[in-house]
């Protein structure tokens, strides 16, 4: 796969912030974005997202062919939840890899999961998505939401070349609808899409990042 810069990159902890205190609102009331509960938690924090996030997905799902919807898995995450996700990933890579030293682990599960620190889900301003029709069911992508090494292949990076055509045309329909809206890729998977956040911020030259860490009652 091509070089990318990863979460765990100093470029992205160095962006700085200036949080627009803009609120966390609920994907439900948009009334327009599907939501599904497989990452559902009990405070309901997977399904929000940044006001400014949730127009843009409106905007993305107005670019969809009529016959296919955005099916959003997870907005946003809290911290607590990010921790735990980063330190499994970390064990997962290295029980997998038991010659390898704990740099390399480290840079590896920075690959699929963000550190704490820099995670645009726990921004608010990042979404982890796919494609359904009209009654719900989910297009080929080439693997499923979440789907990554070192228990998976390759194929979850955006510009696999280890999916079948359909796999590759659907993505491109989603590529083309996410990034005309706004938001940007984490090119390791092809479900992860963010806006306002500072990894955002860097790929698209932006001075700062306009959403820091959030909370589900700080901006309510």
């Amino acid at each position: 796969m091509p070089p990318f810069v990863l979460l765990s990159d100093p470029r992205v902890a160095a962006v700085p912030i200036r949080e627009t205190g803009e609120r966390l609102v609920d994907l439900k009331d948009t009334g327009a974005i599907r939501l599904d509960d497989r990452m559902a938690d009990e405070l309901r924090a997977y399904a929000h997202v940044r006001v400014s996030v949730a127009d843009r997905l409106v905007a993305a799902q107005c670019r969809l062919p009529r016959e296919l919807r955005l099916l959003v898995v997870e907005g946003f995450r809290l911290r607590a939840i990010q921790e735990r996700d980063f330190a499994s990933s970390r064990s997962r890579i290295a029980r997998a890899h038991p010659d390898w030293p704990s740099s390399r682990v480290w840079t590896e599960a920075a690959t699929f999961v963000s550190p704490p620190e820099v995670a645009p889900h726990v921004s608010g301003g990042a979404v982890d998505l796919t494609l359904c029709t009209v009654d719900g069911q989910e297009l080929p992508m080439g693997t499923e939401v979440n789907e990554t090494p070192p228990e998976y292949g390759p194929e979850c990076f955006t510009a696999s070349t280890a999916v079948d055509d359909e796999a590759r045309a659907n993505r491109k329909t989603l590529i083309e609808a996410m990034s005309a809206s706004g938001f940007v890729n984490y090119p390791s998977e092809w479900w992860h899409w963010s806006y306002g956040d500072r990894y955002w911020a860097l790929v698209t030259e932006t001075a700062h990042a306009p959403y820091g860490p959030a909370t589900l009652t700080a901006y309510r």
